[in-house]
């Protein structure tokens, strides 16, 4: 099996993007005079953002191959039909 070298990224930086998110959402969540749709919107594309920057570099999904990226991604709509699912349940 052949390895490829990559450059380490600067798991500082990415900590500070984190932690400068995680700011963010707690100012969204009890400081912002705006709507609450708008509040939960913002909050779930942080949310996101946050997800997507653990996964890639924490996670090193970043620098693997696209078979192992698909691998972690296919769960994710399953994911949300469940959560979909239990959140209408009182619906029916």
């Amino acid at each position: 099996m052949e390895t490829t070298e990559h450059k380490l990224p600067n798991y500082m930086l990415i900590w500070l993007y984190l932690f400068v998110l995680t700011a963010a959402e707690v100012l969204f969540a009890f400081e912002m005079p705006i709507s609450q749709l708008a509040k939960i919107l913002c909050l779930l594309v942080l949310a996101v953002v946050k997800a997507l920057l653990v996964a890639l570099f924490f996670m090193h999904l970043k620098f693997e191959r696209w078979n192992l990226i698909i691998l972690a991604i296919v769960p994710l709509p399953l994911a949300a039909i469940l959560i979909l699912a239990v959140i209408t349940e009182h619906i029916w």
